[in-house]
């Protein structure tokens, strides 16, 4: 029983760890053809900025380090981001960013849609662009 509770609570520390770790670095990425300023960041990921001159602005959020880039990026906590949403949704019609599990998918989503933005705890490749650290 003892020799459970102490592979359980290693368990959780080594979560913990990890997760720590998936957010220390924080990386805003766009398809190659967009470039956004940092101050447009915010405006995008809450559906009040979605055109760059004629590209559609599409962001996605990433699931694995959402909380950390809610908190650095767009000051605000997941309850209040869903809250937010709902009401976009609701009043204007629009929905929010979808979800992606992870970097590998975030990226991926990005590197096929014009106008895509995420964000990523790795540090991206070259071939996209990079808008921001965090």
């Amino acid at each position: 029983m003892q020799r459970n509770l102490i592979i359980a609570m290693l368990l959780l520390l080594l979560t913990a760890v990890a997760r720590a770790a998936a957010a220390d670095g924080l990386y805003l990425a766009c398809h190659a053809g967009v470039s956004l300023a940092s101050a447009d960041v915010r405006d995008v990921f809450l559906g009040e900025k979605q055109f760059q001159n004629t590209v559609r602005l599409v962001p996605v959020d990433n699931v694995a380090i959402q909380t950390a880039f809610l908190e650095r990026v767009l000051k605000m906590n997941d309850i209040k981001y869903a809250v937010t949403w709902a009401k976009k949704s609701f009043r204007d019609g629009i929905s929010p960013p979808p979800a992606m599990a992870n970097d590998a998918a975030v990226l991926d989503f990005i590197k096929r849609t014009p106008g895509g933005c995420g964000y990523l705890g790795a540090d991206p490749p070259p071939d996209v662009n990079v808008v921001g650290r965090y």
